[in-house]
């Protein structure tokens, strides 16, 4: 799908007045939440970071500001009849929240395959909740259909003046909290939130450059603003933005307004969510750490300046939560799978317990192996999970096995792109 077939909007653009008329909107309805620097993330990246926690809004996410500024907008024909959205994630949750507070009737649409838990959340909101199609685009169809026959208003994800504005708001905070920012870096679906953000933050400090992040995999901006096709597909940590075409209204404002846009793959996504989980004690969803993974991987870039993030949301999927923690464990060696082969006799494996036991490793699992056929008939394979202090005490602890006469291999050595470390 060409980007450029998105239909440029010819209504006059979100102004630095909307986005304050929607603050106005927002207030006491929404969390003014907090903007810190991340000391600990700063000396990782080079560069002075300072992180606004959209994550605390009540659905968890920023999308709470522009869905509240459109139901807002409504008159009450409009409020009556109902609202309807399309959204396998944060959007869903945020109209359903704020429409059940208003007294709205929401209906969202999202495909069969959503996630029993997101469908859950939605649910408890107070919305119905109507699955369709394998795809958000799918589920375009049947919103179209339940606009005409019901006469609901669509609160769209994205592209929308009124989201646009909602949206805003929170550069309007950012930047009251952190004024001395030199950059503003910020996921990008649809481009919703980085065109609030850019029409605030530039209008009130013109010289601030506003930089989009996309995944490799949904390079849709990125190819527009050069005038490509965007190649969009696959799975991806940060479903969040893994949005194909930007919309007709935000189009135009990136254009103008985003000093560039930055691809960064999957592997340090990985890498962010678990930076921010480890040393800044916040759960991120992919899209939320996309805009750290775009420091981690261009320091120089960034090297010395003053940089502010969003943590944009933290709705990720808790078992891959986990297998991120756990695998970033592994890439740092605090977490060590080892396979040793030992002499099939009484006492091997409490000599071998021992030894790591006075190395100073914690056992965390444990299988013996008796009948893999490369293995001697009078030995047997142990594949032991340990626990380390890092990596040093991990290749301490190999060498010792190893004089003690163990033959000792690492499993699930680290590939692709290691989590940054420490200097």
């Amino acid at each position: 799908m060409t980007i450029l077939a998105a239909r440029v909007s010819e209504e006059p653009r979100v102004s630095l007045e909307d986005i304050r008329a929607a603050r106005e909107a927002l207030r006491g309805a929404i969390i003014r939440t907090p903007a810190v620097e991340a000391p600990k993330l700063s000396a990782l990246s080079g560069a002075q970071i300072f992180i606004k926690y959209e994550n605390m809004q009540a659905t968890g996410s920023f999308k709470e500001r522009g869905a509240l500024n459109k139901l807002l907008s409504l008159d009450a024909t409009q409020r009556e009849r109902g609202v309807i959205a399309i959204s396998a994630g944060n959007h869903a949750q945020a109209v359903a929240h704020h429409a059940a507070r208003l007294g709205i009737p929401a209906t969202i649409v999202m495909p069969e395959g959503t996630p029993f838990n997101k469908v859950g959340a939605t649910e408890a909101f107070g919305a119905k909740v109507i699955l369709y199609g394998e795809s958000v685009a799918e589920s375009r169809v049947a919103a179209d259909r339940l606009i005409v026959d019901h006469g609901f208003t669509l609160v769209h994800p994205y592209d929308d003046p009124a989201v646009i504005a909602g949206q805003g708001t929170a550069a309007l905070e950012f930047l009251e909290d952190c004024p001395d920012l030199d950059c503003l870096i910020v996921p990008i679906g649809g481009g919703g939130f980085i065109s609030g953000v850019a029409i605030a933050a530039k209008a009130l400090k013109p010289d601030i450059e506003i930089i989009g992040v996309e995944v490799e995999s949904y390079p849709s901006t990125y190819a527009a603003l050069r005038g490509r096709i965007a190649e969009c597909g696959g799975a991806t940590l940060a479903e969040g933005i893994a949005v194909k075409t930007p919309g007709g209204h935000t189009l135009p404002v990136m254009r103008d307004l985003v000093t560039d846009v930055v691809l960064v793959s999957e592997s340090m996504v990985e890498s962010a969510i678990f930076l921010l989980a480890s040393l800044q004690k916040t759960v991120a969803e992919g899209a939320s750490a996309a805009a750290l993974a775009a420091v981690l991987s261009d320091r120089r870039r960034f090297h010395g300046r003053r940089i502010g993030l969003f943590q944009s949301g933290a709705n990720i999927d808790s078992r891959v939560l986990a297998a991120i923690i756990i695998r970033g464990l592994e890439r740092e060696s605090k977490i060590l799978s080892l396979r040793i082969q030992v002499d099939d006799r009484p006492g091997m494996l409490g000599e071998l317990a021992s030894e790591l036991g006075r190395c100073g490793a914690n056992i965390l699992e444990v299988h013996h192996r008796r009948f893999y056929l490369y293995v001697p008939a009078k030995s047997t394979l142990v594949d032991i999970v340990i626990e380390t202090k890092d990596a040093r005490h991990a290749e301490e602890i190999i060498g010792k096995l190893r004089t003690h006469g163990f033959r000792v291999e690492r499993l699930n050595a680290s590939g692709g792109e290691p989590a940054p470390r420490m200097e």
